[in-house]
């Protein structure tokens, strides 16, 4: 069985994930920036009779990481898993978005990534065995979206990271994947330090409020947190799992309407459309 580090598990994917290593009997250290919001993990994998270490860490933090991946390993030995699924997701117009919210997403998003793959690497690769996987976004692999743009760039920016780490990586024996849900009901948008986005009273603010309504309500319909872990556990067993491995309908559908458009300008404009069908006439700009 494997040694899992896994970050972000105080809610959703990280913590289905978590538990979902724990039934295959996998040791399974779960991190999270704040202890106290671990109690449901712990209840969770009480109720269902199984064990998870809950660890604190900060992947915001180069002395956090480097202080819990020197904890689990002296506990633990080699680290054969590393899942980074820590992230905000929040958006907000490019022009306004205050500069803070914009750095600290992604300073979690794609440097948080970055400082743990960096921490796990070196002894993967001197054992020459190791799996990384980096969950991203349906929002990597597509066209970035009004309102969402630092959110995209951070998954965009994290995909092509993998992919390079892939190419550097692989002769190692470590492998790299990308996990990419489609939309899904988390608590990733509350997983932030600030709720100011830089939406309310700009010139964008009805547009912004039209193009959440529509993201709301495909959130809220998206698939489960326990869907997209199970995918996770499978592509850490499965050798044969693609670099760009999406989950979801949702998923495939948009990488479907990409596919068939190819062009930014074609696909804005279908994808304008479909959210109208949900959201409906897109306001006037001011």
């Amino acid at each position: 069985m494997a040694v899992v580090v896994i970050t972000g598990c105080s809610s959703g994917f990280g913590l289905e994930a978590a538990l979902a290593f724990a039934r295959r009997g996998d040791t399974v250290c779960a991190t999270m920036r704040n202890l106290a919001k671990a109690d449901v993990l712990r209840a969770r994998a009480a109720e269902m009779g199984v064990t998870v270490e809950v660890e604190a860490l900060d992947v915001t933090d180069d002395e956090s990481v480097a202080q819990a991946i020197a904890t689990i390993t002296q506990h633990h030995g080699a680290i054969d898993v590393l899942v980074n699924n820590a992230g905000v997701g929040f958006g907000g117009p490019v022009e306004t978005m205050p500069m803070a919210a914009a750095q600290s997403l992604m300073d979690t998003n794609f440097w948080g990534a970055v400082r743990m793959i960096r921490g796990v690497l070196p002894a993967m690769r001197e054992r020459r065995a190791g799996v990384i996987i980096n969950v991203t976004s349906i929002s990597g692999l597509i066209p970035g979206a009004l309102y969402t743009g630092i959110y995209a760039a951070s998954k965009h920016a994290l995909g092509a990271l993998s992919e390079a780490l892939l190419t550097e990586v692989g002769p190692y024996g470590v492998r790299v994947v990308c996990v990419a849900p489609g939309f899904s009901a988390t608590e990733i948008s509350a997983n932030r330090e600030t709720t100011d986005d830089g939406i309310a009273g700009s010139v964008y603010e009805a547009d912004a409020r039209w193009w959440n309504d529509f993201m709301a309500n495909s959130i809220a319909s998206g698939a489960g947190a326990a869907f997209v872990a199970e995918a996770i556990v499978a592509a850490s067993i499965d050798p044969a799992t693609p670099l760009q491995q999406p989950v979801g309908e949702d998923a495939a559908l948009y990488l479907n309407l990409w596919d068939q458009t190819r062009t930014f300008e074609t696909w804005i404009e279908t994808a304008l459309g479909v959210v109208e069908m949900t959201a409906g006439p897109r306001p006037t700009p001011r």
